[in-house]
Parts: structure tokens; sequence; C-alpha cells
């Protein structure tokens, strides 16, 4: 095994002008599969409410599923960095509550978490995390948890003012102790200007090529999910044309009665 992964080996990649990447993973074969690749963060994603359990926004899970996938997942990683995503309402109402929320997910396995947002109160927050020894990503740009107040799914940052004020954000972050930030649906040019001005990596989910990093959701690198594709994601396999055909070929081996053989029974 490979030196494990840390914070701080995440931000001398960033101090060596280098790249390192970041896969989300829900079930512990997936993430350790990503793990052995070379994946340097495994993100338990709270994108597992669409792609895991069929809903429409991450708004549907809770602190309980995500406990679940993030112990599943934390159990097959051995090298990359483990990293929780907060979900909806787990961190928002009081500090104290978020400070055990997340806490717990730290002893379930994760090695960090994953909160959205900027205001004063989440800055309090990832303050008291990090006090309290959690490290924390922090996540500007589309915040997916706010995808009601930010009316849908827009892009970010599109003018120079707008840029301006999504680093100024990535300071508060950056001098309150987040040891990453993800950028998401950034334009590029935005983005490289904000990476440039920031001591800690950022993390691209649609935010272009500039960015220390890169970050997709697993099922959509493995063509696993099919219900929506993102822009900004490549497409690496095709999981689901495997699957089907896997699973074709076993219903007609039962129906034809040529599963079993005598070689597969006792």
């Amino acid at each position: 095994m490979n030196k494990k992964v840390t914070v701080s080996t995440i931000q001398k990649i960033k101090d060596n002008n280098q790249k390192f990447s970041v896969l989300t993973a829900y079930d512990y074969s997936t993430a350790k599969y990503i793990d052995e690749a070379g994946i340097d963060i495994v993100l338990i994603g709270d994108s597992l409410a669409m792609v895991a359990l069929g809903c429409e926004t991450t708004h549907s899970v809770g602190v309980e599923e995500m406990a679940i996938f993030t112990r599943a997942v934390s159990k097959g990683v051995q090298r990359a960095l483990v990293v929780t995503d907060m979900p909806f309402m787990s961190y928002h109402t009081d500090i104290a509550s978020a400070v055990k929320n997340c806490g717990k997910m730290i002893k379930l396995g994760a090695n960090a978490v994953k909160i959205e947002g900027c205001s004063e109160y989440i800055l309090n927050v990832i303050k008291r995390l990090v006090e309290s020894g959690i490290p924390v990503m922090g996540h500007l740009g589309f915040t997916p948890q706010f995808l009601n107040t930010l009316g849908g799914y827009k892009i970010q940052g599109k003018t120079q003012e707008a840029a301006e004020e999504i680093l100024k954000q990535a300071k508060e972050l950056e001098k309150a102790g987040v040891f990453s930030i993800v950028l998401e649906m950034v334009p590029q040019e935005s983005a490289k200007y904000i990476t440039e001005n920031l001591k800690v990596p950022t993390i691209s989910c649609g935010a272009g090529k500039h960015c220390t990093a890169q970050v997709l959701v697993s099922d959509d690198v493995f063509g696993k999910y099919s219900d929506f594709k993102p822009k900004f994601a490549r497409k690496y396999g095709d999981m689901k044309a495997l699957i089907l055909e896997c699973a074709r070929q076993f219903d007609e081996d039962v129906k034809k009665g040529t599963f079993p053989s005598d070689d597969e029974a006792f």
C-alpha cells in the first residue's frame, strides 16, 4: 500500500503545482477498486440521493443514510483520503449538533467532511470543527443544498464581480481553516483566477481545467447512471451495457436450465 493520503499530502500537491483526483463512492467494493486505482480522495457525496437511492435532489438524505454509506466506503479504502459530504440540515441548526454529526462520520471512518456555503454561521461551524480536529472541505459556486434559494441549476461566477465575490468567500473559508474548496459550475477563467489567489487547493466540479483537482460522480465516469449526464462529466466506460448483458445472460441461462452446471453445485 502506498502512503496514506492526508490533508497535508493534498496541500503539498498544491504547493508543488501538481494535480490530484477525486471520485465519489457509495459502497465497499467500488471504494476498494477506486482506491486501488490510485484516486487520491474518495468522496461519499450526497449525490448518492440520486444515483444510489433514486431521489430527485440531495435534500432527501440525512445523517442516518450518510452514516451507513460512510461506514461501508471507509472499510474499502486504505490509501485515499475519505471525505463525507454532510447532508442537508445536518450542520445548519446549531454548532453543537453540527460538531456531533460531523464527529459521527469521523468515528465511522471518514477522514474529513465537506460543508457547503460561506455564511457567518457556516464559518463559525468550520472553525469549531477544525478546532475539534475534524478537517473540512469547503464548497462554493453552485451549492446543491441551496438549490431552491439559487433558483435552480445555474452557473455561478459568470462576471468579474461575481468571481470576485466567490474569491472573497473562498478566502474567508481559507481563513476559517478549510483544507480545500470545491468550485462547482463556475466558468473556467473565473475558477483559474480564484485558484491562483488561494493558498489551499481548489477542486473543480464543472469548473474547468485550472483547479488543483477534478471531482466527478463515479457512476457518471463508469457509465452506470443514465438518468442525467452533466455537461462536465466524461464517460470512461459503459457499466450500464455490461450490467444489462450480464443480467440478460444470467436470466437466459436460468431459464434454459444451463445454470448451475454440475461444477457449480455441491
